[in-house]
């Protein structure tokens, strides 16, 4: 088996680890939301009426700041939707599942023994509760 075959094999297995199931049946969920596309829909509305206010010569500061203000309220509400807090969730255990996978093998290809060879967090601040990396 060559190198590339063993690539693909790897991400068939990706795609059916637990995590990467898990984590397409939270983007299937929150795309299903309708009360949380809406939402996104009014951020990327907000978004654009402050980018338009930034591109006018005479831009309006005060506009700007509601304009900022609406955006930072619906962003919140986003972040709070049960089906964004879920993918959010989810997608962090998906990257950490990634982040072992290309880890293992850019140590490899730099000479690491591949079965030692592993992803340890960079940043441990000790603080578990604003972590979303996972101690390995």
């Amino acid at each position: 088996m060559d190198i590339i075959e063993q690539a693909r094999n790897i991400g068939k297995s990706i795609q059916q680890d637990d995590r990467y199931l898990k984590m397409q049946l939270t983007i299937q969920n929150a795309d299903a939301d309708k009360e949380l596309q809406d939402l996104i829909g009014q951020y990327n509305l907000k978004r654009m009426s402050i980018q338009n206010e930034m591109q006018k010569k005479d831009r309006d500061e005060a506009k700007l700041k509601s304009y900022q203000q609406e955006m930072n309220t619906v962003y919140a509400a986003i972040m709070k939707n049960p089906n964004m807090e879920t993918y959010n969730k989810s997608r962090d255990e998906f990257t950490v599942l990634m982040r072992r996978v290309m880890a293992i093998i850019e140590q490899s290809a730099n000479g690491a023994d591949p079965e030692t060879a592993d992803y340890s967090p960079s940043a441990c601040s000790g603080n578990c509760a604003s972590c979303s990396e996972g101690c390995r």
